[in-house]
């Protein structure tokens, strides 16, 4: 082999590899998300609770709950007596009543979107329900988006992603 040859060799053998190969991927995506919020009433029911206590203080009765009339009522309070000890001295006297919650058993249906008439319990917390109003949202071919707002309790949520990877 002559000494030309011998220089171009790493030349040939270059031209001689199998040709690069490359691929180009270019992804596209847009969304738009539109949410209304719908109504909700979360309520918990709290039961009866009657308490006494004090000092220098004599129970003829004691006073407490009654049973409720039915399954669905909420226990009521029985009075009790009470009376100094020691007349004259110093005493301390402390009686409380909380009035649990009867049971409802119906609920109104869904008027406009919001609940009537809910039924609250002694722990309540609600939700309006959302109206779409003028709620809306497009993203064009190029990207550019328009999100408009609705009413109260509601959400719009755009995006768009493009990608390109090389490999």
């Amino acid at each position: 082999m002559s000494v030309k040859m011998k220089r171009f060799l790493p030349f040939i053998m270059f031209l001689m590899a199998a040709p690069a190969n490359a691929d180009m991927i270019h992804k596209i995506s847009s969304s738009v998300q539109l949410n209304v919020e719908g109504p909700a009433v979360q309520s918990t029911r709290i039961g009866s609770s009657y308490s006494v206590s004090g000092s220098n203080i004599t129970a003829g009765t004691l006073g407490g709950l009654t049973a409720p009339a039915s399954a669905t009522a909420a226990a009521t309070m029985s009075s009790g007596t009470y009376t100094q000890t020691t007349a004259g001295d110093a005493f301390t006297f402390s009686e409380s009543f909380n009035q649990g919650d009867a049971i409802v058993t119906t609920q109104t249906a869904l008027s406009g979107g919001q609940i009537d008439q809910p039924n609250i319990y002694g722990n309540t917390t609600t939700q309006l329900g959302g109206t779409a109003g003028s709620l809306a949202g497009t993203i064009g071919s190029d990207g550019s988006m328009t999100l408009t707002a609705g009413g109260a309790g509601t959400t719009a949520t755009g995006q768009f992603v493009t990608e390109i990877t090389v490999r």
